[in-house]
């Protein structure tokens, strides 16, 4: 069963929590973050991306990166910005997003913020679905180990529990939010602190009771990280947990995930499309397409958008083989552009689906990639049995959203 923990948060002072609340270090990249993080000093970027704060020609992998994080977080702690809580608690985080389409809805969805059990992730109780790249892993273990603090929240999810989802929202209701605000994005980040010790130890019971296993939903290289930090430091008793925000699966939602990449492998414009017709239904449409169910994809390239629909019989149905994003990974970036392993082919990245399709067009239209493809997101459902299976993903299936703010809740260890 998961073994979850309350744990004493850094945080920071309620009038400040929008200022230091920052987007999380993996969906900026340098250049953006200092541009956020500008003529604001509380940022939590100055930690997780303090590059910003060297000459701009520095090793975002250096050790001087990572003790200028220590250093700005140590600086946050000695000015009062940020303090840590006195004794282990919980804490509930709600965020709602609003429609991202014209004629939508606003989305909701309410977690738990707490440490899970390191041992839990090497026994397989918290499930993973993707392989991790050993550069991010790399990076993130300095980090860690550097600043002696978890600073990026690992986003977990579970099968509902009834009580424990009744417990929640009784809380939330009868209980005043600690902080509660909107960002920039439109995004409201709301979070109760649970400190009454019974109620805490039913949060404790009821997962150790009724919830078997959590899956990662996000975060697969800071988990993976903070397990191996406390390889490292066997004797640390804080690192035998790491953060997490634990949310059930009926209140998420997965976005896209699509793909960009730099050339065509050597072959023409229309070499490439011949072999492209060979699995799939070829079509041009005057407008940026995104695929409105299974099995169907959009291709821009040399600012045409194209629909890519995979043929009958060019994919397996197994749990692997019939998601969209090994479709595409087996019949065009593999069989084709000779993209073998996505984790690590400088050739192939990766755009989240809460860019647009605006993001694909700009970095094809800049020179920057070639070509652009637009997936289908996968489903939770999907996510559940292919982890359950102990079967992989292709990188960077899922995109989840809205994202948890940096800098709310931070694990020392």
């Amino acid at each position: 069963m998961a073994v979850i923990r309350p744990f004493k948060a850094l945080r920071p002072r309620k009038d400040l929590a929008l200022k230091v609340a920052s987007r999380p270090y993996d969906v900026l990249n340098s250049d953006e973050a200092r541009a956020e993080a500008k003529n604001n000093p509380y940022s939590f970027l100055h930690v997780t991306k303090s590059e910003i704060d060297l000459p701009e020609d520095v090793d975002v992998h250096s050790n001087a990166v990572y003790e200028k994080a220590k250093e700005n977080l140590e600086k946050l702690l000695f000015e009062g910005i940020l303090f840590q809580d006195q004794y282990p608690f919980y804490y509930i985080y709600r965020l709602i997003m609003p429609a991202i389409t014209p004629g939508g809805s606003s989305h909701s969805q309410t977690g738990l913020v707490c440490v899970s059990a390191v041992a839990d992730y090497f026994k397989n109780v918290i499930k993973k679905h993707e392989l991790t790249r050993p550069d991010k892993e790399q990076d993130r273990i300095n980090h860690i180990k550097t600043t002696r603090a978890q600073t990026g929240n690992v986003f977990l999810a579970y099968n509902d529990v009834k009580e424990l989802n009744d417990l929640i929202e009784h809380w939330k209701k009868n209980q005043p939010a600690s902080y509660e605000f909107t960002a920039e994005d439109g995004i409201q980040h709301s979070i109760w602190i649970v400190n009454h010790p019974a109620v805490i130890a039913s949060i404790t019971a009821l997962f150790a009771a009724k919830v078997p296993c959590t899956y990662i939903a996000d975060g697969h290289h800071r988990a993976a990280s903070a397990a191996k930090v406390h390889q490292e430091l066997p004797e640390n008793k804080n690192a035998q947990y790491f953060i997490t925000t634990i949310f059930p699966a009926s209140q998420l939602t997965i976005l896209d995930y699509n793909r960009v990449v730099k050339d065509l492998n050597g072959l023409s414009t229309s070499q490439f499309l011949q072999k492209i017709e060979k699995d799939f239904i070829l079509e041009k449409t005057e407008t940026a397409y995104s695929p409105e169910r299974l099995h169907r994809f959009g291709m821009y390239l040399e600012g045409q958008w194209y629909i890519l629909t995979a043929k009958e019989g060019t994919y397996t149905t197994d749990p692997i083989g019939v998601l969209d994003v090994s479709i595409l990974s087996n019949n065009i970036l593999d069989k084709i552009l000779a993209i073998k392993d996505q984790r690590i082919d400088k050739r192939v990245d990766f755009a989240g689906g809460i860019r647009g399709l605006k993001e694909l067009e700009h970095r094809v239209n800049s020179g920057e990639m070639k070509v652009a493809f637009s997936l289908h997101p996968v489903t939770i459902k999907q996510l559940f049995t292919i982890a359950d299976s102990g079967n992989i993903m292709p990188p960077k299936s899922t995109w989840f959203e809205p994202k948890l703010r940096d800098g709310l809740l931070t694990h020392l260890i």
